[in-house]
């Protein structure tokens, strides 16, 4: 029978984290060096949950020692690797060289040093909420939704969630422009976090983030039942 969600989480969640850093992402990893993906998932992994790397490096060599078969695949019972672009052949071997790089960080204490997200996955680990924000609000449904107007969109998304979240989600603006990105970087940034309408015009994409950041905070000071502007 398929694995219950909390047998999945207790043999392979953190598995999955690892390879869910990999995607859009080459399965570029050596025996002498840590591919991007994997350096992405280390550098933020170390900085947030750095318990879970020594969970991460048992599932690994774990899956590795006993890999399913097709049978069990087929039933659900074990979690399948997505493709990465490898041979099957080759994954064996590929899943020891990341658990030995997890282990060979957690026993050395060689921790990446912070830095703006390198790949899809790691934007979308330290920018969870923003993601949600800019992939719900400002996607190409957006002129079908709040007629073109990026303002009403915000203030949607400000009225329909919690406000913890939206806290959060000011948090995290503030946090993406401390990085200082020009700004092409800046609209890539929003691009990766789901973002599929520019910017209205004559804004860039870092003035936008300090207006919609602005609006969010203005809204938050006021309390119940006081008008907005």
């Amino acid at each position: 029978m398929p694995l219950s969600p909390l047998e999945h989480d207790r043999r392979y969640g953190e598995l999955d984290q690892v390879m869910r850093a990999y995607a859009g992402c080459p399965a570029d990893d050596t025996p002498e060096r840590p591919g991007r993906a994997l350096t992405a998932y280390l550098r933020h992994t170390w900085h947030t949950r750095p318990w879970a790397l020594a969970l991460a490096e048992r599932q690994l060599r774990e899956y590795a020692e006993h890999p399913p078969g097709r049978l069990r695949l087929r039933l659900g019972e074990f979690y399948a690797i997505p493709d990465v672009g490898l041979p099957e052949a080759d994954l064996q071997r590929w899943l020891y060289c990341l658990a030995d790089h997890i282990r060979h960080s957690v026993e050395t204490g060689e921790v990446p040093p912070p830095a703006v997200p390198d790949t899809h996955g790691e934007w979308h680990a330290r920018f969870p909420e923003l993601g949600q924000f800019l992939g719900g609000w400002f996607s190409q449904d957006l002129p079908d939704e709040f007629g073109d107007d990026p303002d009403l969109a915000v203030a949607d998304y400000r009225e329909s969630t919690d406000p913890q979240l939206v806290a959060r989600l000011i948090g995290e603006l503030r946090e993406l422009l401390a990085l200082d990105l020009p700004d092409p970087e800046c609209a890539l940034a929003l691009a990766e976090l789901g973002m599929e309408v520019d910017p209205p015009a004559p804004l860039t994409p870092g003035a936008w983030l300090h207006l919609v950041a602005g609006k969010l905070e203005d809204a938050s000071t006021r309390g119940p039942g006081q008008p907005t502007e």
